[in-house]
């Protein structure tokens, strides 16, 4: 784990060079909504769960390492809890990253967020292989792309720029049609980081949701016990950009109980998919 010193060097860093390389960008302000994980200090430390094949763990490790870099959270890899990769349940407390083939349903990627209030109470991230299997998508740039953004939305963040043509932002948080670049969109740029500050820097809470333990009977019972595997369980449609190849869904349960689903669609994929 990085130290605080470590963080703040690495982070001080990357912001220095991405001012240097790209000094028009603009101050950080994606985040999507006032979603945040409860913790009862600024920093906190947020467990992954590894549910991925051996073909992913790299892409797990790096995403892991570089949203470490910020000096407001670390995140831990630990043995995952989601069962079957295919089902990929979710644990209260943590984030359950999964892949699989899932199918030739659309999506390439997709994030799932379960709220309580404003907080995430829990996480799940999904790497589709039956599209990173081909020729298009099976390369080590779309890998590192696609977790670090699911990854993100975890967190509380958005997009920076939702547009696959404009030129890339050199984040992950940024779509694109080629995540080489230049610049590469495989990992969190310095807007990224701020972002995160100014979601977990600004207030502490009073209770904490980064355990499953204190997680634990947050949701109701319904909110956990549905596959919600494809867009029939993913509630209502609240945006839709690029032609419908980003979208963000909501299913809301009452009393401030939410699941979120943000999905990528891989190209060609966004019509006639239901």
């Amino acid at each position: 784990m990085f130290t605080a010193f470590h963080r703040r060097l690495l982070a001080v860093l990357v912001s220095f060079l991405a001012f240097a390389a790209f000094p028009t960008l603009t101050s950080a302000n994606h985040s999507w909504g006032p979603y945040h994980w409860a913790r009862t200090g600024n920093s906190f430390t947020l467990n992954l769960g590894d549910n991925v094949s051996s073909a992913w763990d790299v892409y797990l490790a790096r995403a892991s390492s570089d949203w470490t870099v910020s000096s407001m959270l670390d995140t831990t890899i630990i043995a995952g809890g989601a069962g079957n990769p295919k089902r990929c349940r979710a644990t209260s407390g943590r984030v359950e990253v999964c892949n699989a083939t899932y199918g030739n349903n659309g999506w390439l990627g997709l994030a799932q967020i379960w709220i309580s209030s404003s907080h995430i109470v829990q996480g799940i991230t999904k790497m589709n292989d039956t599209y990173f299997n081909t020729a298009k998508y099976n390369t080590s740039a779309w890998r590192s792309y696609v977790m670090c953004q699911e990854i993100g939305h975890t967190f509380g963040l958005d997009h920076q720029n939702v547009n696959f043509y404009d030129p890339n932002l050199g984040s992950c948080m940024d779509y694109t049609s080629d995540p080489v670049g230049l610049p590469s969109n495989e990992h969190p740029n310095s807007h990224d980081y701020q972002q995160l500050e100014t979601i977990y820097g600004g207030h502490a809470d009073s209770t904490t949701t980064v355990s499953q333990t204190s997680a634990q009977g947050a949701l109701p019972p319904a909110m956990t016990e549905i596959d919600f595997a494809g867009p029939a369980q993913w509630g209502r449609l609240i945006r839709s950009t690029n032609k419908g190849r980003t979208e963000l869904y909501e299913l809301d349960f009452g009393g401030g109980h939410k699941i979120f689903t943000f999905v990528t669609w891989a190209e060609g994929e966004e019509r006639g998919r239901r």
